[in-house]
This record gives structure tokens, sequence and C-alpha cells, in this order.
């Protein structure tokens, strides 16, 4: 399918039209909607499948948010706009965009309201246990590692993984995710948009002075051309599904499940580079390791020549994201029979299924290290240097936090993570804070703008749970408004 851009001159007929045109109808789609009707635009969505949702719909629906929200308050948690900053700084990847990061944190507590009042709920309840999500619908939780090393020694802890608060929850398909999609896609309809399903974008028109002034799309069979007054929002998703970009731009994630939808094929950025549009990040990428946070927490994790590579209460990302790209996704996750226990007894409370089995179990480190075909005297090494300063209560090697830290004890369970790795990708086209789409020599083009993992956000080869349905909301929003006065 071609995306080189149509000239306005060769449309022969509109087919229809609004003020803006947002393509996608995603968390970013929506919060553009309604940012652009917001303004007084007339506002018109353009999405491929038959409902609203995109990947944010199946998320598990952590929004990052933070500075001292309503929900932090009550939960009795300090935050400010400035430790947001600097752990935003330091986590979210060497080539952060500091511009998106400054005001993203700057007006983060804001945006929290914009969402409460778009009818999205939250539950001032705080979860402390360890794990991917809360199983219930507590509305607050670390989801970045935050309180943990390095950043609990850059910026003062809170937890800014705020949920909306679910009812009926279905894990992958009917979780908080949903729940603040339900409420945007409500908001949006409610504030004047119309919505166009079935309808697939391909390619972006361009007027004789080099503005971007409407989309052809395919729907029912059927090539249609959308004119747009003010501008066209691109939030249709990154390329996670797209084979041949994975392959070039982020071979560690080829061959591998893609924690997105299908939809996310890149076509969205590369209409946009076809008029000129810049990229940035197309490296980057998140990556989850399948496997239960509450064991990793209280056991150690290794690599595939048995040696030990992180802090593991960190962000359980973090951990997918350091096997994935430091130790070509091989590693293990190793702890006695009382962390086990602890990993289960977390789950039976909230009604969870509990924690996988373990692949090999034994006594003896050198039987373990044989089945795991790793180097011998390895794992012992490991073993027998975290448990001579775990007996002190510390962890000088990766700096784990002593709440967490004890001597592991035989029978040690050995669970295996070789290949337990999906992702998916975290660069895009470049955009200024207000959703313009930037082209190789740092200039908006007239007309364009986009949101979400369409773009290079703010997360930039580091990760918290809750950036893209934090950045995709609030810089939609920017982009719809943008858009909208144009």
């Amino acid at each position: 399918m071609t995306v080189r851009a149509l000239r306005a001159a060769e449309v022969r007929e509109w087919d229809g039209g609004a003020g803006v045109v947002v393509v996608g109808y995603g968390v970013a789609g929506a919060a553009a909607a309604i940012g652009a009707a917001a303004e007084g635009a007339d506002v018109l969505v353009l999405e491929h499948t038959g409902g609203w949702g995109g990947a944010a719909a199946l998320a598990g629906g952590f929004v990052y948010l933070g500075g001292g929200t309503e929900v932090q308050r009550a939960c009795g948690f300090d935050d400010t706009p400035e430790a947001m900053h600097r752990f935003l700084t330091a986590a979210m990847g060497p080539a952060a965009d500091t511009a998106k990061i400054e005001v993203y944190a700057e007006r983060s507590v804001e945006h929290f309201d914009w969402l409460v009042r778009c009818g999205v709920p939250f539950r001032a309840a705080f979860f402390d246990r360890p794990a991917w999500e809360p199983p219930g619908d507590e509305g607050l939780m670390y989801s970045g590692g935050e309180n943990a090393y390095p950043f609990a020694d850059i910026a003062p802890p809170a937890p800014r993984g705020h949920l909306p608060r679910m009812t009926d929850k279905r894990t992958g398909e009917r979780g908080a995710g949903y729940m603040l999609m339900l409420h945007l896609a409500t908001t949006a309809e409610e504030s004047g948009a119309r919505v166009r399903y079935d309808t697939r974008f391909r390619r972006l028109v361009v007027s004789e002075d080099g503005r971007v002034c409407g989309v052809i799309a395919r729907s029912l069979g059927e090539d249609v051309a959308i004119r747009a007054r003010h501008g066209v929002v691109l939030a249709a998703g990154g390329f996670t599904y797209n084979a041949d970009m994975v392959a070039r731009h982020v071979p560690l994630l080829a061959g591998r499940p893609g924690s997105a939808v299908e939809q996310y094929d890149g076509h969205a950025i590369r209409a946009a580079q076809a008029v000129g549009a810049d990229v940035a990040h197309l490296w980057a990428c998140e990556a989850a390791v399948h496997t239960d946070p509450g064991l990793m927490i209280r056991g150690i994790v290794v690599n595939g020549r048995g040696e030990r590579v992180i802090n593991e209460d960190t962000y359980p990302g973090r951990i997918g994201q350091e096997l994935l790209t430091r130790h070509g996704s091989q590693g293990f996750v190793v702890v006695d029979e009382e962390g086990a226990e602890a990993a289960a007894a977390d789950r039976k409370p909230s009604g969870m299924p509990p924690p996988p089995q373990p692949r090999w179990v034994g006594d003896d480190p050198a039987e373990l290290e044989k089945a795991m075909d790793v180097p011998t005297g390895t794992l012992a090494a490991m073993l027998a240097l975290y448990n001579r300063h775990a007996a002190e209560g510390h962890d000088p090697v990766h700096h784990k936090a002593p709440a967490w830290v004890r001597p592991l004890r035989p029978p040690y369970g050995v669970y295996d993570l070789r290949g337990r790795t999906s992702g998916f990708t975290l660069g895009g086209l470049r955009t200024d804070v207000d959703g313009a789409v930037l082209d190789v020599d740092g200039e908006p083009i007239a007309g364009l703008y986009a949101a979400g993992r369409t773009t290079a956000g703010v997360a930039a080869g580091g990760y918290a749970s809750g950036i893209s349905l934090g950045d995709g909301s609030f810089f939609g929003r920017r982009a719809g408004r943008a858009a909208a006065r144009a």
C-alpha cells in the first residue's frame, strides 16, 4: 500500500470533511477529539476497526500522573512536579525529550483533574504489594521503580501509577484501560465528535503550499477523500506489528510477541515521513518478562550465564528491558521455598491464580547449574555472594532495598525466563509539546499533528507503566487543541 501523499489538485471530489480529522480512536485519538471539540472545532475520527479502544482498551490501565494529585494526597503521599520531573529525566532514557518531560510533570495534576471531569473514576486506595497491576480496583501503585535504586536516590519516591476504577474486571479484556477509554470515548462523542468506523487511513493530502489538508482512507472497499480544514491528527499507534520496520529499527523485538494490537502497523508514521516528517528513537522499545514480580523481588534474577544482573525490587518492565537488551532475553529467577510461599500468599486474598511452578528444584547449586546449562560455579558463586551480604541485611552489589533482602536457603526453585519477553515500540514521529509534527529541519509541517505511540513521546529507551496512556492522553489533548486553533 503506497504512502505517497496525494496532491489536493488530484482529488476529484471530497467525500466528507471536518475542521479536525483524527486518525485512530485509542487513548490519544479520543483525547485529541475532546481537545479539538473543546476549541469549537468540528471533529471527525477515522477508526480502522469496528469500535473505539485500540491497545489502550486492552491495557492494564495505568495512567502515569503525579505532582500531587487528589488520589496521591488522599493516600498520604506527598509529591511535587519537581520530583516527578527528576524521576522522569532519570528513568525515561538518555535521549528523552526534555521539553515534553517538563510540561508533562508541571501540568500532570491539571491533566488528572481533566480526566476526572471526563468522568474517569479513581479510587483513593494504595496497592502496596509487588505485582504487574493491582488485582482489584485500587487506584494507586508504584509503577516505575520510583522507590527502588537508583531512582529513590535521585528523587523523593512517590507512587504515580493511577488506575481508573473498573467494574467486573477481566484482565486483557475489560480492566482499567477499558474503563479509561469508555469515559474518554463517551466524552468525545458527547462533545460533538463524529466517528467513522471500519475506515483505514491510507495517505495524506497536501495542498499546493505544502499544507496537509486531508486524508485518503479506505472504507467499504472504496477509497474516500476526507478534507481537514484546520488539521489532521495522527494517533494510529506505533509499528510493533510491522515486521519490516521492527527488523530494521528494533531487531531485538523481531520474532517476539507484540504487546499491542495488530493495527500498530506503522502506516501513519510512514505516511508522515512521505511529507518530510522527522522521526526519533525508532530503536527504543519496552519489554515485559512474563513471570510473577512477587517471585523476582524475593529471589535473584540471573542471566543465561548464571550471573545476577539487576536489583529485583525495581519496576518489572525494567527487568524485562535489562534481559532483552543486554542479555539476549536469557535469564532465570532463583527463589527459595520461603520466598515462593510468600509470593503465593500475596495472591490469595485477591483471588488471583497462584504463581507459576519452578522448572527445576534442588538443594545443590551445582546440580541446578547443569540443569540450567550455565557455567559451572556461577550460580553457586552468585548465591554465596548474595547470601553473605544478605545476612547483614544489605545488597551492596545491586542495591535492592533492605526490606526485600534476606539469605536464600535450599531448596531452591529456578524459574526459566528464556524467551519469555514481549514488547512494543516507543519511537515515532518527532513532535513539539503541542503535537505539531516536525520536519527534518525541525520546523512544523503545516496542518499535521500527532500523538501517542505514533510519536516519540516521553519515553525514549526507559519506561514506567502508565507512560503510554499518560502521555498519549496528555499530548493527544494538546494536539487536538492546537489543530483546532490552526
